[in-house]
């Protein structure tokens, strides 16, 4: 099994408190860190603009330029992001900007796209916030776009959401840039998985992560497609503990942190909802459930620490206690 680690850029609260100053040193800290370990493969943010759980007024870094800095303070591990909204910027344009961090990481960057969801702040953006079906419709369209530019240089297209007529892209990538299509829509994004993704993310929990797989299985028939060939990953909110109370105590932090910006309700929502995850107890109980996950099919954990900026330790344990009874 492969690792990823996201790395703190304040979407989800996770530099709150830390001055703006020390943001930039911390991240490439962390991703350096990551970088000289052998636990991760990978390292990755999240494609957003406003906080959550709830939009206020904290830091949210913008997504690929941090690729572009993690591109140049790294050497080993690819450079993901889960996932880029096809919306926020133009296919075209974007095949070039993740070209570019490409060519400057080494050939490293993994395109991570999806069709996007936070109406909030795609109105406060001034993107509008078309229905579900447009939107796949949209990724449908800029995936086919960003596949030619990558592979090609050059892409001609007309279509209902995105034209282009000639866009060039060169130079062209250092090697093949994969393609992560994240969500798992069952009639719609995992058949436009099945014909273009080299990596699927979906669901993280057992039964509903094997029945998807068998969804996008019969997908990849109906296009013609090896189903083996696509490398399927989920994403985990890790909570590690030795102990049941060590595992208590970052869960109470955690529902303090956030509690300092967001209302209650909110904090204590996210809370409940951290604690219900799969990889939330001791290592022995997470090593049990990625195995279980590894049978079922699932080859590459993306793993997000909510404490990483503040406190490395589960990190740590994970690093030391986990990853090698999986790797």
């Amino acid at each position: 099994m492969d690792f990823g680690l996201f790395i703190p850029q304040g979407w989800r609260q996770d530099l709150t408190g830390i001055p703006t100053a020390k943001h930039w040193p911390l991240m490439k800290e962390l991703a350096q860190r990551a970088d000289r370990g052998s636990a991760f493969s990978s390292i990755w943010v999240y494609d957003h603009m406003h906080t959550v759980p709830e939009p206020v007024h904290e830091a949210t870094h913008e997504a690929w330029s941090l690729m572009s800095g993690f591109a140049a303070v790294t050497d080993r591990v690819a450079l993901g992001q889960m996932c880029t909204c096809m919306a926020y910027r133009n296919p075209a344009h974007l095949a070039k900007v993740a070209t570019t961090t490409d060519i400057i990481s080494g050939g490293r960057v993994q395109m991570g796209i999806g069709a996007g969801w936070y109406e909030h702040e795609w109105r406060a953006y001034g993107y509008g916030f078309p229905g579900a079906g447009e939107r796949l419709a949209a990724l449908d369209e800029g995936v086919q776009i960003m596949r030619d530019l990558f592979s090609t240089g050059t892409a001609t297209f007309t279509g209902k959401h995105y034209q282009v007529d000639g866009a060039l892209n060169y130079p062209l990538p250092t090697g093949k840039i994969p393609l992560w299509i994240a969500g798992g829509g069952e009639k719609k994004t995992l058949k436009i998985a099945a014909k273009y993704a080299d990596y699927t993310n979906f669901d993280g929990n057992g039964e509903e992560f094997s029945r998807k797989s068998a969804i996008l299985a019969e997908h990849c028939k109906q296009v013609g497609r090896d189903f083996g060939s696509i490398t399927r990953s989920a994403n985990y909110n890790v909570v590690i503990g030795e102990t049941a109370k060590e595992v208590q105590d970052r869960l109470d932090w955690y529902r303090a942190h956030l509690a300092t910006t967001v209302s209650q309700k909110a904090a204590d929502d996210q809370a409940d909802a951290l604690a219900r995850g799969p990889l939330v107890g001791t290592p022995e109980l997470i090593v049990e459930r990625l195995q279980d996950m590894q049978q079922r099919g699932m080859t590459y954990a993306i793993t997000y620490f909510a404490e990483a900026a503040y406190d490395t330790s589960g990190l740590e344990m994970f690093e030391t206690q986990v990853v090698p009874h999986l790797k």
